[in-house]
C-alpha cells in the first residue's frame, strides 16, 4: 500500500508573477498534479471514465507560502496521504526548492478530496465510501513523516 509520491519540476517562466516568483496560484496546480501522479503510480487514474467510475472533487485546500520559487528553480512536491477516511482522502503537500543549498521548505499545502460517483438519473455527485479496489492501495502516511 503506498502512502505518498514525490514529484519534482523545474519552474516555468510562464509560472511566475511580475515580482519573478511563482504565483501563489501554481502551488495548488502543483498538489494536483502530484495527486494525478500518486494515482498513477498505484495503478489507477483520477479519472478513469464509465459508468461506474468514481470522482474525487475538492472540499478543501490550503497553502502557507515561506519562501519564494522563481525561475528554473527545480521544486520537489511531496504528497503524503495524511488521513484515509471511509468517504475521503486528505493530503499533505511540502514543497521543497532542491536546487538550494542546503534543500529547505517553501510551503505547505494540505488538500482533501471527496469520493463521489454521479447519480445517472439526476446528475447529481453522490458521497461513497472508497471502493475496496482503491482503498487497499492507499495508506495514511506514519506521523513522524510531517
Amino acid at each position: 500500500m503506498a502512502h505518498s509520491f514525490k514529484l519534482q519540476r523545474r519552474v516555468e517562466f510562464s509560472e511566475t508573477d511580475m515580482a519573478g516568483i511563482v504565483h501563489f496560484s501554481n502551488f495548488f496546480r502543483y498538489m494536483e498534479a502530484a495527486e494525478h501522479a500518486f494515482f498513477r503510480s498505484i495503478g489507477l487514474s483520477i479519472a478513469p471514465g464509465g459508468a461506474d467510475s468514481v470522482g474525487w472533487p475538492r472540499v478543501h485546500a490550503d497553502c502557507d507560502f515561506r519562501k519564494p520559487l522563481r525561475f528554473e528553480d527545480t521544486v520537489e512536491i511531496d504528497l503524503l496521504v495524511r488521513e484515509k477516511r471511509e468517504r475521503s482522502l486528505v493530503y499533505t503537500v511540502i514543497f521543497r526548492k532542491v536546487n538550494a543549498d542546503p534543500v529547505h521548505e517553501v510551503a505547505r499545502g494540505s488538500l482533501a478530496v471527496a469520493c463521489i460517483r454521479k447519480d445517472a438519473a439526476t446528475g447529481t455527485m453522490i458521497s461513497i465510501p472508497i471502493p475496496a479496489d482503491i482503498a487497499n492501495r492507499i495508506e495514511a502516511a506514519p506521523p513522524e513523516m510531517f
